[in-house]
């Protein structure tokens, strides 16, 4: 028994002993299946990490045809609108001419009514002024004798123009 005093070989033994007693039981089929278990789930989830990859990059791929399409459309209406504001800046235009045109015409009418009435007014005046140098010249000269006579003849005038 002097073998059994050999640390060494008593460790080898053992070592020997013990994994005998998990080949006797099959603990290396149950780690072989458990390490294909775990390579098939590997293998599911890196098929799954590729198959979402692909997803990701078709919905990647969609969603820049829809930014440019979008892009596209905003050119669009930003050029649309630059368009309707030229036309509508030109029909402004056009209305502000109208306008003007019809201002002034209104401003000479208006000068010309003016002018009109400003003439008018002074030919009241001067017939006015005419009248009063008239009567301020006849009431110097006439004398009484004179102014009867002159009312005389107009009676008898209207007498005749009566009749």
């Amino acid at each position: 028994m002097a073998i059994l005093y050999d640390t060494y070989l008593v460790v080898a033994l053992a070592f020997l002993g013990f994994f005998l007693v998990l080949w006797r039981y099959g603990v290396h089929n149950m780690i072989f299946k458990s390490l294909d278990a775990r390579a098939d789930r590997i293998r599911f989830e890196l098929e799954e990490a590729t198959r979402l990859r692909e997803e990701a990059q078709s919905l990647l791929a969609s969603y820049e045809r829809k930014q440019r399409d979008v892009e596209e459309t905003a050119a669009a209406i930003v050029a649309r609108a630059k368009e309707d504001a030229q036309i509508a800046a030109e029909e402004a235009r056009k209305a502000l001419a109208v306008s003007i045109e019809r201002r002034v015409k209104s401003a000479k009418d208006q000068i010309a009514a003016a002018e009109t009435a400003a003439v008018r007014a002074v030919k009241d005046r001067a017939v006015d002024v005419a009248s009063a140098a008239a009567a301020d010249v006849i009431a110097a000269s006439m004398t009484d004798a004179a102014a009867n006579a002159r009312v005389d003849a107009a009676i008898a005038e209207i007498g005749r123009k009566l009749h």
